[in-house]
């Protein structure tokens, strides 16, 4: 008996000996890295957006642990899919946050999945970087205040739209515009709303305004609606998916007037859903153009076509801008608590970035320029530059 306790004794001591020593290594590699949640809508209608964004991410991610990591340590990706619905990127982020055990995420292009999301790590106290959300809700509460854990990498509606407004009344020469909103999406209510002010402000009229769902599929009654008010231009502020098949069948309706968008019209699948032809005489309002002669532009764009063979569009080069300032962050801070870092988020200013020099305001928002880009036969122009 007192050998049977021996061994008995004997290998419990052993198996929690392994177990230490495994706890051990663990927490050594975990001490080596560091976690960012890398969310973005992976699958669903808007997949264009997370997979350029997520291979942003990951370039950023092999530069900076190619040349030392952050702060002696390396980045690791732990990748959510929002499956481009609200609910499901507040699943995605509950995940990273409680199961994943990450101290700080970012992504998500649209606004309505980045405000969904936020709820989720604004009460967890997790420091959230939105990558192309653009609606002004995603960083200030209900009660106007300023969200203390979120923050957004790209500009807002207010300026977007404010800048497609004057271009159309300045480059265009356009007096009466319809309005052709996506009543499913908080960005494009958004960005509709603040078009339409500046551009009434101008003197410009909006002779008729109509509004689709995300998924539909035929607009042709609704643009021969359009067609009879005789617009000069029509402002689409939607996601690529549906602002092609309106481009190509307002195209097929004789509709040859200008149409304008903005930020979310920016996916190489755009062309292929409208046709090349059908987007002459288009122009949106983008984060950046690969055209960009800037130094910091010239090396991201030959890094990112040898990287992924194809040239990249907004939500690349903003992943790749969005894991760049993270990094930066954390170097700040000196640590990965997640209260130090949104510290340093939020005291950022003149941080150096392919999309032009940036600062943090305080409502969390980027401060930086606008592109406007034309399309010529299915290809992307860069237009101008318009400063805050």
């Amino acid at each position: 008996m007192k050998c049977k306790n021996f061994f008995k004794t004997m290998t419990a001591a052993i198996c929690a000996a392994s177990l230490l020593m495994a706890g051990c290594g663990s927490d050594k590699a975990a001490d080596d890295t560091i976690k960012i949640g890398a969310i973005g809508e992976m699958t669903g209608g808007n997949a264009s957006y997370g997979t350029s964004m997520m291979r942003g991410f990951k370039l950023a991610v092999k530069e900076i642990n190619a040349n030392g990591g952050v702060n002696g340590k390396k980045l690791v990706l732990v990748e959510a899919d929002t499956k481009s619905e609200p609910a499901e990127a507040a699943n995605a982020m509950s995940k990273l946050i409680n199961q994943d055990k990450v101290p700080m995420v970012a992504g998500i292009f649209t606004s309505s999945s980045a405000i969904a999301a936020c709820n989720i790590s604004e009460t967890a106290k997790i420091p959230y970087l939105a990558i192309g959300a653009t609606n002004p809700s995603v960083t200030l509460a209900k009660d106007g205040s300023t969200k203390p854990n979120t923050f957004r990498v790209c500009f807002i509606d207010p300026f977007q739209g404010t800048v497609g407004a004057n271009f159309v009344t300045n480059e265009l020469k356009a007096k009466k515009a319809a309005l052709y909103i996506d009543n499913s999406s908080d960005y494009s209510k958004g960005l509709a709303d603040f078009f339409k002010k500046s551009f009434t402000a101008n003197g410009g009229s909006i002779v008729i305004e109509e509004a689709y769902l995300q998924k539909d599929t035929d607009f042709k009654a609704v643009l021969t609606k359009i067609k009879a008010a005789n617009p000069e231009v029509i402002y689409v502020p939607g996601y690529y998916e549906e602002v092609g098949k309106i481009v190509k069948q307002a195209r097929e309706l004789g509709i040859d007037v200008p149409i304008v968008g903005g930020d979310g019209w920016d996916s190489p699948k755009l062309p292929e859903i409208a046709g090349a032809a059908a987007l002459n005489n288009t122009y949106f309002t983008n984060h950046y153009s690969a055209d960009s002669d800037s130094a910091e532009s010239k090396a991201f764009v030959t890094a990112f076509e040898k990287e992924y063979k194809q040239k990249p569009d907004a939500p690349a080069v903003l992943g790749y801008d969005g894991i760049k300032l993270l990094a930066d962050a954390i170097k700040r801070a000196g640590s990965v608590e997640p209260a130090k870092v949104a510290k340093a988020l939020a005291e950022t200013k003149a941080f150096s970035a392919v999309t032009g020099s940036l600062g943090l305001n305080e409502k969390h928002d980027a401060v930086k320029s606008v592109t406007i880009i034309e399309f010529k036969d299915g290809k992307q122009a860069y237009r101008t530059t318009v400063k805050p």
